[in-house]
C-alpha cells in the first residue's frame, strides 16, 4: 500500500513538474539597431552593345565567314553580298570620270588659247567633279557588299542561307558585346528618394548578382545610372548597375536578381519566430506585466534573415512572447522567462553595426 502512494506522489510530482515547465514561456523586447539588409530586385542582363546587323544593298548572300556563337573582332568580315553588279556600276564611274578629265584638259588647253570662255572650262571641271563623286559613291555601294563588325562581339543567329535573295535593311544577325553587361532593375519611388537623398547614409554603390540558378555571380557591380522618369502605370524607376563578365558566363536577355545592402538606421528589430499572420497582417504576443497575453498588430518595414524591422505596434519597452506563440490565446495569464533582446540577436546569427 505504502508502495502504491509513493508511486502516485512521484508520478503527480512529475507531472507538475513538466506543466509548470511548459507553462514557462521566453519573452523579449524589441531592439533598436544599427544595421543592414541585403534586398534583392528582378533584374533585365543586357549587353553593353548589342546591335543588329542588316545588309546596306540588294543582292544574293554569296559568302558567310561567320558561324552562331563566334567571337569576332572588330573590322572582320562578316558576310558577301554579290558584287558583280556594284562592281560594274564603280568601273563605269571610273570611266567617266576619266573621260571628264580628258575632256577638261582639252577645254583648259582652248580656254589658254582664249578659243572658248572661261564659263565652259568652268563647267568641264564642274563635270569631272561630279564624275569623281560618282566614282566615290560606287566605292560607297560596292563596300556595302561586305558586312564588317564594328566591334568585337559574339554572333547570334544568321537566319539567310547561302544564295538567299537579301533585301536593303534585312536582318543578317545580331551582334553582342558582352565583356561587360548591364543589369536594369526597378526601385519604388520612396526608395528611390531614400538613395538619392541620403548619400552618407545609403551605403556602397557595389552590388551583386544572383544568377538564375540561385548562385551569386563571383564579380560585383556598380550602380551607375538612374534613368530619368517614373514608369506611371508602376511606380518605378529603373536603375542601372554595370558588372564584369570576363568570363563571358553572362548573355544578352538574361534574368538575375540585384543584390544591393541597404543600411538601416535606428532600426526596431524583432525576431521572425514571434510574429504570426492572419489574413495577411503580422501580429505578435505582448505580455504585461501580469503575465497576460494579447495579440497586437503590427506593421513590418523591411526583412532580413531570421528578424523583422518593426514600422509600427511596437515599442522598445514591450514584452513579446518568443517561443510558444502557437501555444496561446488571448487574455491567458503565463509565467514567464526574458530573455535580453541582444542575446536573441546573437542566438540568430545576425551580426548588427
Amino acid at each position: 500500500m505504502s508502495l502504491c502512494a509513493l508511486l502516485c506522489h512521484t508520478s503527480c510530482t512529475s507531472e507538475k513538474k513538466v506543466k509548470e515547465e511548459i507553462s514557462k514561456y521566453k519573452v523579449t523586447s524589441p531592439l533598436r539597431v544599427d544595421t543592414s539588409f541585403v534586398k534583392e530586385y528582378v533584374s533585365q542582363i543586357k549587353s553593353v552593345r548589342n546591335i543588329e546587323i542588316r545588309a546596306q544593298e540588294r543582292g544574293y548572300l554569296q559568302k558567310i565567314y561567320v558561324d552562331e556563337g563566334q567571337f569576332v573582332k572588330a573590322g572582320q568580315v562578316l558576310f558577301r553580298i554579290m558584287p558583280t553588279i556594284f562592281e560594274a556600276e564603280l568601273q563605269k564611274a571610273q570611266a567617266e570620270a576619266r573621260a571628264s578629265e580628258i575632256e577638261l584638259n582639252n577645254t583648259k588647253v582652248l580656254a589658254d588659247k582664249n578659243v572658248i570662255s572661261k564659263n565652259e572650262f568652268a563647267m568641264a571641271k564642274a563635270k569631272l567633279d561630279q564624275a569623281k563623286a560618282e566614282v566615290a559613291l560606287a566605292r560607297i555601294h560596292l563596300s556595302f557588299t561586305e558586312i564588317r563588325a564594328p566591334f568585337s562581339g559574339t554572333i547570334d543567329r544568321i537566319p539567310l542561307k547561302l544564295g538567299s535573295l537579301v533585301d536593303e535593311g534585312q536582318l543578317l544577325t545580331s551582334l553582342s558585346d558582352n565583356s561587360q553587361v548591364f543589369a536594369y532593375f526597378n526601385v519604388s519611388e520612396p526608395e528611390y528618394l531614400d538613395y538619392k537623398t541620403n548619400i552618407k547614409n545609403r551605403g556602397s554603390n557595389k552590388v551583386s548578382l544572383l544568377l538564375a540558378n540561385n548562385q551569386p555571380l563571383k564579380y560585383q557591380g556598380e550602380v551607375e545610372t538612374v534613368e530619368s522618369e517614373f514608369d506611371h502605370e508602376t511606380g518605378n524607376i529603373a536603375f542601372r548597375a554595370k558588372f564584369p563578365n570576363p568570363d563571358n558566363l553572362l548573355k544578352n536577355g538574361e534574368t538575375g536578381k540585384v543584390e544591393m545592402t541597404v543600411p538601416v538606421r535606428n532600426a526596431l528589430v524583432i525576431p521572425q519566430k514571434s510574429t504570426y499572420e492572419i489574413q495577411e497582417k503580422t501580429y505578435v504576443f505582448v505580455v504585461d506585466k501580469n503575465g497576460v497575453v494579447r495579440s497586437r498588430n503590427i506593421t513590418i518595414s523591411n526583412q532580413m534573415p531570421d528578424l523583422f524591422v518593426v514600422g509600427s505596434g511596437l515599442g522598445e519597452t514591450d514584452k513579446v512572447l518568443l517561443e510558444g506563440v502557437q501555444k496561446v490565446k488571448d487574455d491567458d495569464k503565463i509565467d514567464t522567462e526574458f530573455v535580453a533582446p541582444r542575446e536573441v540577436i546573437t542566438h540568430l546569427k545576425l551580426y548588427a553595426e
